[in-house]
């Protein structure tokens, strides 16, 4: 299903030689800003085509449609001379070329930075890898695990409990961050391209970036040298940062000051919770924490999730329903803004998720459904004069 590209990129063609997911969820950022994103596979496709089951194909895996709308699929054996010269042809009439493969993988192929140069010398050369150049690190094999392991995040647990064991956080955090950062970095890249007219190359190492994204916060006490307090951001890393249960589900309440939650908690069945015997004589400032978030959970649970959430409007409180993750679904929120049913060509009804940038002039949009693989050769080599 294609519509009309009206996105602020509109006009910029992107080479997208990625799979996986941290090149794949770049290259959808910049299609949903209306790019036009060829996707190179080669003949097998890219490999999350065939990760979880698909409807009918073993081509359409979920991770690849949540990763791969807006591009369209050019099937190219690189590994031959006519599949390397139709990719050539490809890059002389691109804005951005980008890729996630390792260096000498990419060098062996014919595609380093100071071969593309040749090809068009104002190109945006985009390449996103493990680790920096510069370090000891550099040219190992780099995946989300690996990379929430070196960077601290699979420690971040053993900050709110000391015999938590190592960890990760159940998501690609590391590739899907990294994607942004990599979406950033190609459109500041372009914008210096429009000013001067010069390309350049463009590293996005994992590792550095995604530590620095984790530890903008957490670095905290020891930003300073000497430090000046323990490493990890206080507010994050308390135990009480948790939704409580109401009657009938969960709540995350977030009092601005104390006003709001005397409020709260009197609304709880609690009133008068800071003069009350029970907070005044806990012991010392840790003792009043316990006691006061004792009282939040208490308040909670005398009402149902809906309730609170109409007084949590009612009386300017901070408050939100706490969702079980399949519950988002149902969500009447996500439902009219995020979710939207679209056909999949071969594989029926899929549920995709909107772009969540609003623009007032150039909107961000679905125009293409993840495509199948090899759907759109013809075309896209048709546009640069190749059979």
């Amino acid at each position: 299903m294609t519509e009309q590209t009206s996105g602020p990129l509109n006009g910029v063609r992107v080479v997208d030689l990625t799979q996986f997911v941290l090149g794949p969820y770049a290259t959808q950022t910049l299609g949903d800003l209306g790019a036009d994103i060829i996707k190179i596979e080669e003949p097998t496709g890219d490999r999350q085509r065939k990760a979880a089951k698909a409807p009918k194909s073993k081509t359409m895996g979920p991770m690849y449609v949540c990763f791969n709308r807006n591009k369209r699929s050019v099937v190219l054996d690189l590994k031959s001379e006519p599949g390397r010269r139709a990719l050539a042809r490809l890059i002389k009439g691109a804005d951005i070329f980008i890729h996630n493969m390792r260096p000498e993988s990419v060098a062996r192929l014919g595609f380093a930075y100071d071969a593309v140069k040749t090809l068009k010398p104002d190109i945006v050369y985009v390449e996103a890898v493990g680790y920096a150049p510069e370090g000891p690190y550099a040219g190992r094999q780099a995946f989300d695990d690996l990379i929430q392991a070196a960077s601290g995040t699979a420690g971040l647990a053993a900050l709110t409990d000391p015999d938590a064991p190592l960890q990760f956080i159940p998501s690609v955090i590391a590739d899907k961050t990294c994607g942004l950062f990599t979406a950033i970095a190609s459109l500041a890249a372009l914008r210096h391209k429009e000013r001067t007219g010069e390309g350049q190359f463009v590293v996005v190492p994992m590792l550095e970036t995604f530590t620095g994204f984790m530890m903008a916060e957490h670095l905290y006490g020891e930003t300073f040298v000497p430090p000046v307090g323990h490493i990890g951001y206080t507010g994050a890393i308390t135990p009480y940062r948790k939704p409580l249960r109401s009657r009938d589900g969960w709540i995350m309440v977030m009092p601005a000051d104390p006003r709001q939650a005397a409020r709260y908690l009197e609304l709880g069945g609690i009133p008068g919770a800071y003069e009350s015997e029970r907070f005044v004589s806990a012991p010392g400032a840790a003792g009043k924490v316990k006691v006061y978030n004792e009282m939040m959970a208490e308040a909670a649970a005398t009402r149902t999730t809906a309730e609170w959430l109409e007084l949590g409007l009612e009386h300017s409180i901070p408050l939100m329903i706490a969702h079980q993750t399949l519950d988002i679904l149902d969500d009447p929120q996500l439902r009219e803004t995020l979710f939207e049913l679209r056909t999949l060509e071969g594989e029926g009804t899929y549920r995709a998720m909107k772009p969540g940038i609003r623009f007032s002039k150039t909107p961000a949009t679905i125009r293409r459904d993840p495509p199948e693989l090899g759907r759109d050769t013809a075309e896209v080599l048709a546009e640069v004069g190749l059979a």
